[in-house]
């Protein structure tokens, strides 16, 4: 027996030695064609960028995966605890694999089941970093040799903050802080245990315990949680029922552009990164973008550009409903599948129930809850006819047609779009106009772009009208064809002839006219800004030469290149808003080149800044003490593109458009403001532009395909009370400010027809600012008297609809 017992313990030595040798052998191989670990310690996951105003609100975060890294050190006890109870409560103590985990999942699998558990956090790592997601016995061998590598190589903590910041969670986020963002709008620190039990839930299946599709799912499954929390010793039992009795309380995050309102200036800033640095950095690098916004500024921008849409879209007729709906069952449902501005949040669409003479009662769409449905609420209102009275006069096949009744208008099933009146009951028809426009407001020292509206809503339509729209800006270009003048040899006194001219081009001829149609004579340079007279402002470009003026043109960064050619003086070169408002800022600030930008700093996921836009210069900004030396003095070396004294003096003369020219509205304001109307041929685009010592606001409003806006609109009309409503709200705290006269400059009383000096007490004059060395005329001179006719070149084909597209106007 004893002989026996030795013989088959002999053949079952050998067995055991055959096997463990052919397991060395199998292992062997498979260690061969491991990944290497050591990647771990190098490791940046991919990171969400967030875009901030300038007060540190958040605008907007742009990720392929939604993460944000979260040091160990920074996650609190409570969430380790829960997901090392959820997950590996012996995670601190195993060598990387737990045998009673793999004993339990080998069990299951002999017995045919499939191959699953036993994955410590450690092996969670490894597969999710180094391995691929295959169910079979080979990848869980290789996760087990990489899990003793990696337990060898890195610390416990280490490991478990990888883990921590890369698995998913559902409704896109991955990583713990990402997740408690977007699960809880929290951060990681002030989740509760329940939330945290539930956020340790998900990485087994996000979608199996979705907050909303199976809620009595997730809750168990979070319950479990919190017992095992119990269980492990990290939560006292009276806690622990205190949060299994917590609803889930999921409340998800609004993604996109948090900030309200800045859709438009969030979309340019990524746009601008994506330029700069690639698609990669901005929605994987983690980069922290602090950007010029001010979100004040920026709601008033929004508030003021829109209402002047509004204002002009209402006067020209109610255009019909959005669409219409069947309302014979519950009318909520088909309403709730009609896209709604998620930007204009005053509005609201509604479905016309009923239409009678004395207006409608509507149904307004129901708000969704957090799980994307509908709520359960059918809310009813009225609309009066008196707050639909725009729509009285209703457009029918593309004319305005006069109704007696809201019936005739709108019917059952019709919707439209409403918003309830401040402070009353009730509603206003409302509808989102057809004409658009773009705004940006500038600091001229820094070329910081505050404020930018790109369109009415950006729901409605991406395109963003302040920058990529490219407008004729009329009479606004007129300033610059002034200051080339006033650089070389005029002076604001400067009499021109304001008559009948024509341009021969070949067989062709021009013959431009002032908005009015009338000539004025004889008149100085100050007046023609003024009233903004075209005939002026051709006759000075022809005496200068184009070639100058397109010089200057370049130099302000209206374009990259203008050509030559005399219908450009009228402004009929295409340019955008954002360019126009950096012009201007040159004249604003004393003549220097300024940098538009969006963006104050970018920092990488490190903190190390990686772009400064502000790149003044200041070598006593750095002391170790103060030894009673001057204050640090920032030193600007932006180029100077524009004499300062030339400045100042188109900056007078633009006061003079604002205090009695074609923007005399916006004298009411009180205090020094010095702008420009513009106005494109047959009304097609209307502009302002204007600025105080400190901020530049530039605007058009026109149709996306230019078409007249109609006999009589102009930029003194249309774009200036926007800009004036504009500025009485953000300057209504801030003294007003005078521009600085230049050191040196000369200020002499000039008589305004004549141009010359005027004697002590003549009526009708100006004090006018001249430069050294120059001054008013000792003889009546008048510069193109005479000249009616004028024969230029043969131009190009693209010169030639110059001519025939030349901007220009009185407003």
């Amino acid at each position: 027996m004893i002989r026996l017992i030795g013989y088959f313990f002999g053949i079952g030595s050998m067995l055991a030695l055959l096997v463990a040798g052919g397991a060395a052998v199998y292992v062997g191989n498979l260690t061969k064609g491991l990944p290497n670990y050591e990647v771990l310690a190098s490791y940046e996951p991919p990171v969400t960028t967030r875009v901030h105003a300038s007060d540190g609100a958040l605008m907007g975060e742009f990720a392929r995966e939604r993460r944000l890294f979260l040091p160990i050190q920074a996650i609190p006890d409570r969430v380790k605890a829960a997901f090392l109870s959820a997950e590996d409560k012996n995670f601190y103590s195993h060598p990387g694999i737990d045998l009673e985990g793999i004993i339990r999942a080998a069990v299951v699998y002999l017995r045919g089941g499939p191959m699953t558990g036993g994955s410590t956090i450690t092996q969670q790592v490894a597969k999710n970093f180094l391995l691929t997601n295959e169910r079979s016995l080979e990848r869980k061998v290789k996760e087990a040799i990489l899990s003793f590598r990696i337990e060898q190589a890195y610390s416990k903590d280490r490991i478990l903050e990888l883990y921590l910041n890369e698995i998913f969670f559902g409704l896109g986020s991955y990583g713990i802080a990402g997740a408690a963002l977007t699960y809880f709008d929290k951060a990681v620190s002030e989740l509760t245990v329940a939330e945290a039990a539930y956020m340790a839930a998900l990485p087994k299946g996000p979608s199996n315990y979705h907050p909303f599709k199976y809620t009595d799912r997730a809750v168990e499954r979070r319950n479990w949680v919190v017992d095992q929390m119990v269980a492990n010793g990290y939560v006292s039992r009276e806690e622990g029922e205190k949060s299994k009795a917590e609803p889930l309380g999921v409340t998800p995050r609004r993604r996109g552009g948090y900030l309200f309102a800045g859709e438009y200036f969030t979309e340019e800033v990524r746009r601008e990164i994506i330029a700069r640095y690639g698609e990669d950095a901005l929605y994987e690098g983690g980069l922290s973008v602090r950007t010029t916004l001010d979100p004040k500024m920026q709601l008033v921008a929004r508030k003021t550009m829109q209402a002047g849409l509004m204002k002009y879209d209402m006067l020209r007729g109610y255009r019909g409903p959005v669409t219409t709906i069947d309302i014979s069952g519950d009318w909520a449902v088909p309403l709730g599948e009609v896209k709604r501005l998620d930007d204009v949040p005053e509005w609201r669409l509604a479905v016309v129930l009923e239409s009678s003479d004395a207006g409608l009662t509507v149904g307004l769409q129901p708000k969704r809850k957090a799980s994307g449905a509908l709520e359960d609420e059918r809310e009813q209102a009225t609309v009066t006819k008196e707050d639909m009275s725009f729509a009285m006069r209703h457009v029918i096949d593309g004319k305005r047609v006069k109704a007696d009744s809201p019936a005739e208008v709108l019917k059952p099933g019709d919707v439209v779009f409403v918003e309830k009146k401040e402070g009353e009951a009730g509603y206003m028809l409302r509808q989102p106009p057809e004409v658009s426009g773009g705004m940006v407001a500038m600091d001229p020292h820094t070329g910081r772009v505050l404020a930018m509206v790109g369109g009415f809503s950006y729901s409605q339509s991406e395109f963003n009208r302040a920058t990529q729209a490219m407008r004729q800006p009329g009479s606004a270009f007129k300033p610059f064809v002034y200051a080339a003048a006033l650089d070389n040899g005029y002076t604001p006194a400067s009499v021109i002839m304001d008559g009948p001219i024509t341009i021969r081009i070949g067989n062709e001829v021009w013959s431009p006219k002032n908005y009015d149609g009338k000539p004025a004579g004889p008149s100085t340079l100050r007046a023609g800004i003024e009233r903004s007279r075209n005939l002026m402002t051709v006759r000075l470009a022809n005496d200068m030469g184009m070639k100058i003026v397109s010089e200057y043109a370049e130099r302000f960064g209206v374009y990259d290149k203008l050509p030559p050619h005399i219908a450009m003086s009228l402004g009929s070169g295409e340019t955008t808003v954002m360019r126009m408002v950096s012009a201007y800022s040159v004249m604003a600030n004393g003549g220097r080149q300024i940098k538009p930008s969006l963006i104050d700093r970018i920092q990488d996921r490190y903190g190390k800044t990686v772009f400064k836009h502000d790149e003044r210069g200041c070598e006593s900004c750095v002391a170790d003490e103060w030894a009673e030396q001057a204050e640090p003095e920032l030193i600007d070396n932006a180029e100077q593109v524009l004499d300062p004294m030339t400045a100042y003096q188109i900056t007078s003369m633009m006061e003079g458009v604002v205090t009695r020219g074609t923007a005399v509205t916006i004298s009411e304001l009180g205090r020094p403001i010095a702008g420009k109307t513009g106005t494109t041929n047959d009304e097609k685009d209307t502009w302002f532009m204007g600025y105080t010592p400190n901020l530049v606001v530039g605007l058009y409003m026109g149709f996306d395909q230019p078409k007249t806006l109609g006999k009589g609109s102009t930029g003194g009309g249309l774009a200036a009370p926007i800009f004036k409503e504009f500025m009485a709200e953000v300057l209504k705290d801030v003294p007003p400010a005078k521009f600085q006269v230049p050191e040196g400059m000369k200020l002499i009383a000039i008589n305004r027809k004549t141009g010359m000096q005027a004697g002590e007490g003549e009526p009708g004059t100006i004090m006018e600012a001249f430069k050294p060395g120059t001054g008013p005329a000792d003889s009546y001179w008048v510069i193109g008297m005479g000249e009616g006719s004028i024969s230029a070149e043969a131009l190009s084909p693209q010169a030639n609809k110059a001519i025939q597209t030349g901007g220009g106007g009185l407003y």
